[in-house]
C-alpha cells in the first residue's frame, strides 16, 4: 500500500489525512502575555467569588462530597461525613481551605492551553481531559492528607505544603507535555 504525501502531510488511499497539518506556534511574548492573563483572570474571577455559592458548590459539592465518600467506602469504619468544608470523621477529619480544592492547578492548566495555538478539537479534548486528571490526583491527594493527619501527623504538614503540590503540578505539566508532544489526540 502506497501513501501518497502533499506538502509533507500523509494521506491515506482513501484520501484521509494521516496527521494534522502542522500549527505555527504563537509567539513566545505572545504564549506568555495569554497565559498570564488568563491565570490572572481566573484567579481574579475565582477570588471575587469568596463566601459565595460558586464556592460552596466548588468546596462542599465538588471536593468535599467526593473526598467523604471516597473514605467512607476505603474505611466505613471511620463515619466519614461531609460538613460544609469539612470531611468530619472519628478520630480526625480535614478542613478544605480555599486552596485545597485544585482550582489554581486548574487554572495554570487553563492558561496553558490558551497560550499555545493547537486545533480546537485538541485542545478542547486535551483540557477536559486534563481537568479530570487534575479532579482525580487532587481527590488522591485529599485523601493522602486525611490519613496522613489521622495516622502520622508529623508527616502531614510536609505533604501538605511540599510534596503533594509539587506531585501534583509536576503530573499534569507533563500530561500537558504529552499533549503538545502527541501527533494526534483523538
Amino acid at each position: 500500500m502506497s501513501i501518497l504525501t502533499h506538502n509533507d502531510l500523509s494521506y491515506l488511499p482513501d484520501g484521509q489525512c494521516d496527521n494534522e497539518p502542522p500549527q505555527t506556534p504563537y509567539p513566545l511574548w505572545l504564549s506568555l502575555v495569554i497565559f498570564l492573563g488568563m491565570f490572572a483572570m481566573l484567579q481574579w474571577v475565582w477570588s471575587e467569588s469568596r463566601d459565595t455559592w460558586v464556592e460552596r458548590l466548588v468546596i462542599h459539592e465538588a471536593t468535599v462530597k467526593p473526598a467523604a465518600a471516597l473514605v467512607q467506602v476505603i474505611t466505613p469504619e471511620v463515619n466519614a461525613r461531609p460538613v460544609a468544608a469539612s470531611i468530619k470523621a472519628s478520630g480526625g477529619g480535614l478542613n478544605i481551605l480555599n486552596g485545597c480544592e485544585g482550582t489554581e492547578v486548574m487554572f495554570l492548566l487553563i492558561a496553558a492551553f490558551a497560550a499555545v495555538n493547537l486545533g480546537w478539537r485538541r485542545k478542547l479534548i486535551g483540557l477536559a481531559l486534563g481537568l479530570g486528571l487534575v479532579f482525580v490526583l487532587n481527590q488522591a491527594r485529599i485523601l493522602a492528607l486525611f490519613y496522613a493527619f489521622r495516622n502520622e501527623r508529623s508527616l502531614f504538614d510536609v505533604l501538605h505544603t511540599t510534596v503533594l503540590p509539587a506531585v501534583l503540578i509536576a503530573a499534569v505539566a507533563l500530561y500537558f507535555y504529552a499533549v503538545l508532544h502527541r501527533r494526534r489526540l483523538a
